[in-house]
């Protein structure tokens, strides 16, 4: 059987916030997850209770330079990277959401991959701050935040993934069928909760926390 939380030890647990950035995120933005603006509020009271509940709260930003130095494969992948109207390190669209912008002292690791851990020092700030589990919130689900969850486990982090505090966007038909926003969002969350982390609900995390069960 997939493992579980029994209870989130605050001082060994971190919450990553997964590329909740302007180009992700605001109405109309180039690569716009609505399902991430949907959830933005669900998210920014999840991140108080984090820090008025001791857990330590750090930020993904997936970014690229602009001469594409560090673009990889994106470039032909994703038109607007290629064009460089979304994700230029330096710009508006890179920052994090406002509603969401880290606290004071808070870190934001700048990737530039699907996963926070690729060519990062995400492993090495976590281990440092002595955590042995981590919680995934952000978006998009399948892509940045499953990457993410995954290489986690792979690094032996214990992953407590929100169901309700991540999102994704509708897919278009790219020869083998359109999939909506709820449907790529509901088969990723199957596919962790059998193989990489236990899935909850920020209301079910924030339980685990307290002790209290879901409130």
């Amino acid at each position: 059987m997939p493992y579980t939380f029994d209870r989130i030890d605050p001082a060994r647990t971190a919450m990553i916030v997964v590329d909740m950035q302007n180009d992700f995120v605001a109405e109309g933005a180039a690569l716009q997850s609505k399902q991430a603006l949907a959830m933005a509020d669900e998210l920014a009271q999840t991140l108080a209770f984090c820090r008025d509940n001791g857990i330590k709260v750090i930020y993904t930003a997936h970014v690229h330079r602009e001469d594409g130095s560090d673009m990889g494969l994106y470039d032909d992948l994703y038109p607007p990277i290629d064009q460089r109207a979304a994700l230029v390190d330096g710009t508006p669209g890179s920052e994090i959401f406002p509603t969401l912008a880290p606290a004071p002292g808070e870190h934001v690791i700048k990737k530039h991959r699907y996963s926070g851990f690729f060519a990062t020092d995400l492993d090495l700030v976590l281990r440092e701050w002595g955590i042995d589990s981590v919680v995934i919130s952000g978006t998009t689900t399948e892509n940045c935040c499953h990457a993410t969850a995954r290489d986690a486990m792979f690094h032996n982090y214990k992953v407590a993934f929100l169901s309700d505090a991540t999102g994704t966007f509708d897919y278009p038909d790219v020869g083998w069928g359109a999939m909506s926003a709820d449907d790529v969002h509901r088969g990723t969350l199957s596919i962790l909760a059998f193989s990489t982390a236990h899935v909850m609900t920020a209301a079910e995390f924030r339980g685990l926390v307290t002790g209290q069960g879901a409130e």
